[in-house]
């Protein structure tokens, strides 16, 4: 089975089984017929991958590789918020008339900010950092920005990335203030575990370990028969991750600069509605 299938089916399992309900709260969630859209959560859930040994992509459930990879390089290749600028419609909820979706996720990395060594965005500063200061413990992003929140669609749910070199190994923590697991979890896990490999790559470092945290996990409450469902669905062995040696600009790397091999997963459609 593949280690991402172990960990999730976990996670949702213990959400269920001892996560507290919002049902007492006034929520601000809702579902498309107007009515407050609760969930079942735990607090400060902790996962580790270690890339070295295998993807982490689920196999009970189809993820879209591909639409989140390119999500992935509209936020942090593209530095866009924009929806005109991504494959997907994933936005289309939070974007404005002009597909703006405010100062969030990409507009952040893309501002450039001051350092001794001259002007950097986020994404270049951890690049240069990962090339020249690794022994740094600083190497950080930050896509909460409390002057710019009043301006963003949606506030950054994938807040903040750290990371690391420990020996030649590339490891990395993503934090994450909230968490809709069934639509988003490995979405996320998928879109960062990817980051790490790009980094690696295009900075002469092996993978290491990927760290997920999410402060509020969380299950909707619409959500939790297709949850029971997959729970019970054959788990496989995870796919080969294929990525194109040839590249050594992060910014040169593509969609199509990726690949799964021998990628079986349960195919079964789930009309998933998605809480706004």
């Amino acid at each position: 089975m593949s280690y991402a299938d172990k960990v999730f089916v976990q996670n949702v399992k213990d959400i269920l089984k001892n996560g507290v309900w919002d049902t007492d709260q006034d929520v601000r969630p809702k579902w498309k017929d107007g009515t407050p859209a609760h969930t079942v959560k735990k607090f400060c859930i902790v996962n580790r991958y270690d890339l070295s040994k295998e993807f982490p992509i689920i196999t009970v459930r189809k993820t879209n590789y591909k639409n989140c990879i390119d999500e992935l390089l509209w936020i942090w290749q593209k530095k866009s918020n924009n929806i005109h600028d991504l494959s997907s419609h994933i936005w289309d909820s939070w974007a404005d008339e002009k597909g703006s979706i405010g100062k969030a996720y990409g507009y952040q990395l893309g501002v450039k900010h001051k350092y001794k060594e001259g002007l950097f965005d986020q994404v270049d500063r951890v690049i240069y950092d990962l090339k020249n200061n690794r022994a740094s413990r600083r190497i950080i992003t930050n896509l909460y920005n409390h002057s710019d929140l009043s301006e963003m669609a949606l506030y950054p749910c994938a807040y903040s990335m750290t990371f690391n070199v420990t020996g030649n190994k590339l490891n990395a923590i993503l934090n994450q203030r909230s968490q809709d697991m069934l639509t988003a979890n490995n979405w996320n896990v998928c879109q960062y575990a990817v980051l790490v490999h790009m980094l690696a790559q295009v900075c002469d470092l092996e993978v290491g370990e990927f760290v997920h945290v999410i402060a509020d996990a969380h299950i909707y409450d619409k959500h939790i028969p297709i949850i029971k469902e997959i729970t019970k669905e054959k788990q496989h062995k995870a796919p080969k991750f294929v990525i194109d040696k040839n590249i050594k600009d992060f910014y040169d790397f593509k969609v199509d600069s990726f690949k799964f091999e021998d990628y079986r997963y349960n195919d079964k459609k789930y009309k998933i509605e998605v809480a706004i």
